[in-house]
């Protein structure tokens, strides 16, 4: 997939993970382009799967979820089914914001965000420690968030098809 994705299409990229909001205009504008082969490159990565979803993010302790746990547990059983039964019944928790399938000594990595210490044990005993496969748990808060950055850097891609052209010019016997 990556193959596909030329410049444009990074550039593209690199825009909508910092400002999704942008219109195609604005898009067109920054990267030099005419504004309906920017709209239909956007279109495109959204139908390829590159592009998943927009989202607004929210500061999480300003609509009361102040307190963010990172919980590994492990299963009892590792029967494939076990496993995506666990998945399956896990990820309907609104608390768990991600859930990630490891390796390791624990199986299963989640991201548990609550109101505070009382909603957490709530979660634990009402519905994590409910489902049946759940073997061993621990817990791990956050106490202050240093580095939280969604946007992938994909300076590199770019560094990667230059790289890629220098080859393919050298292979050529254009560069020397």
């Amino acid at each position: 997939m990556l193959t596909s994705l030329d410049k444009d299409d990074i550039l593209i990229l690199q825009i909508l993970q910092h400002d999704s909001r942008m219109t195609n205009k604005e898009i067109a504008d920054k990267i030099g382009k005419s504004v309906s082969p920017v709209y239909e490159r956007i279109k495109k990565l959204e139908n390829d799967g590159v592009i998943l979803q927009y989202v607004a993010l929210i500061n999480r302790r300003m609509i009361n979820k102040s307190l963010c746990a990172y919980v590994n547990v492990q299963l009892k059983e590792h029967a494939a089914y076990m496993m995506t039964t666990f998945e399956q019944e896990v990820i309907r928790f609104s608390e768990v914001m991600e859930c990630y399938h490891m390796t390791g000594q624990y199986d299963y990595l989640l991201k548990v965000v609550v109101k505070d210490m009382d909603a957490y044990y709530a979660f634990m005993i009402d519905k994590l420690a409910t489902l049946n496969n759940v073997g061993t748990v621990q817990s791990f808060f956050v106490l202050n968030e240093a580095k939280k950055d969604l946007a992938y850097k994909l300076d590199d891609l770019l560094e990667g098809k230059k790289h890629k052209v220098q080859i393919a010019k050298r292979q050529e016997g254009v560069l020397q």
